[in-house]
């Protein structure tokens, strides 16, 4: 369905108070959700399978938007998987959190019209490991668990709009997009499902051992 804000929507811009957002392809995060999401991370950067994509509704056609992403971690632990029960368990404390970074959706900024017209794909976001990366990459420590976050941000020509900052964003989660930040896949369930849905993973399917 459509989220909207959870408690504290009130004293929201105009811009930005009727905003909505819907997540496609739920259905196919619900499954990987229900064997424990994993995603890839890389010291290059791996894109995320399945993309997060969501369609908007509620913006003022008229209206400059930012679009945006963040992870926030879901809690103070690091896991390890358990091959014997395929489940995940806390193996102590969470590793200092790496530095929190935001990806602008490149076409930012641009008119609520356009982009409530299509599909808003992240397709270019990527996750790293390495601390130091200087591509701009979302940088996540590995066997941490994540939420992602989306941010709706109305650029206000006010002069002094910065002290109305807090008014013209609004913020979304899905429950369903957290996953585990791996640097291989630890559950094979998680494999064979994104071998069998990601369409760039034919290769693997038609047993060809090129990726």
């Amino acid at each position: 369905g459509w989220a909207g804000e959870g408690p504290g929507a009130g004293g929201k811009n105009r811009h930005v108070c009727h905003a909505a957002a819907r997540l496609e392809m739920g259905s196919l995060w619900e499954e990987f959700n229900r064997l424990g999401t994993e995603m890839i991370v890389t010291k290059a950067g791996r894109r995320m399978f399945p993309t997060f994509q969501v369609k908007l509704s509620g913006l003022d056609p008229l209206a400059d938007y930012v679009l945006l992403m963040d992870f926030i971690p879901l809690d103070d632990k690091r896991y390890r998987y358990a091959f014997h029960s395929s489940s995940w368990l806390a193996a102590g404390r969470a590793e200092p959190a790496a530095p929190g970074r935001v990806h602008f959706h490149p076409d930012s900024p641009a008119k609520g019209a356009q982009w409530m017209r299509q599909i808003v794909s992240f397709d270019k976001l990527k996750l790293t490991n390495n601390l130091l990366d200087d591509n701009g990459h979302i940088i996540l420590n590995s066997m941490h668990r994540y939420q992602p976050r989306f941010h709706v941000v109305f650029v206000d020509p006010r002069r002094d709009s910065e002290r109305f900052a807090h008014q013209n964003f609004k913020s979304f989660s899905f429950p369903e997009t957290q996953f585990m930040a791996v640097t291989a896949y630890q559950n094979h369930r998680i494999t064979q499902l994104k071998i069998a849905s990601n369409p760039f993973a034919k290769g693997f399917r038609d047993g060809d051992p090129e990726p």
